[in-house]
């Protein structure tokens, strides 16, 4: 039972993030239920117990009150993997994000500053090859310039990064492009 999380969506039934995806842990989901902050949309077939009371365990929960999502996302190094599409930006290689760095095109110390318009995904190799110099001395370019990106992008981009688990009760909130098969 432990690890039963509970799919979150905002008001509207999407998820609030898509990578990571937005899981609340059992205990999480279970208090909210009761304190009628959420409205449970499926189920999990585990239940828990009290001396008086069995509830089965929430698998997809959606929020009584909509959270707007912020206008401009947060410049992290993460939502920098996310918009690159965890690709190296020099050599095209995709790796997981623990193989990732970010590279600041103009390089801090020619003036270049830490933001959106200036910073790429770059594997080790690469970020080490172009050093402190810019993609005209090194003799590598990004691939794409630099760019800050929408929230909306970051949602779409996570979406091609399913987690490792899935329940089947997620599925119909998570891929609103799939196709519906005919019943």
């Amino acid at each position: 039972m432990d690890y039963l999380p509970a799919l979150v969506l905002n008001a509207d039934f999407r998820p609030l993030s898509y990578f990571p995806l937005s899981l609340w842990p059992w205990q999480d989901s279970i208090k909210a239920v009761f304190l009628g902050r959420v409205n449970v949309i499926s189920e999990y077939d585990r239940a828990v117990h009290s001396p008086t009371r069995a509830m089965r365990l929430p698998s997809v929960i959606s929020l009584k009150t909509y959270v707007p999502m912020s206008r401009r996302p947060a410049f992290t190094r993460f939502n920098v993997f996310l918009r690159d599409r965890f690709t190296c930006q020099y050599c095209g290689d995709h790796l997981p994000a623990e193989y990732l760095t970010f590279d600041h095109v103009i390089p801090r110390a020619r003036g270049g500053r830490t933001q959106w318009s200036n910073v790429v995904t770059a594997c080790e190799p690469c970020n080490l090859r172009k050093g402190h110099r810019v993609p005209k001395e090194s003799g590598i370019h990004p691939l794409r310039p630099a760019y800050e990106p929408s929230n909306h992008e970051l949602q779409e981009n996570g979406r091609s990064f399913p987690p490792n688990f899935l329940h089947e009760s997620w599925r119909d909130f998570l891929y609103w492009d799939t196709e519906l098969e005919p019943s």
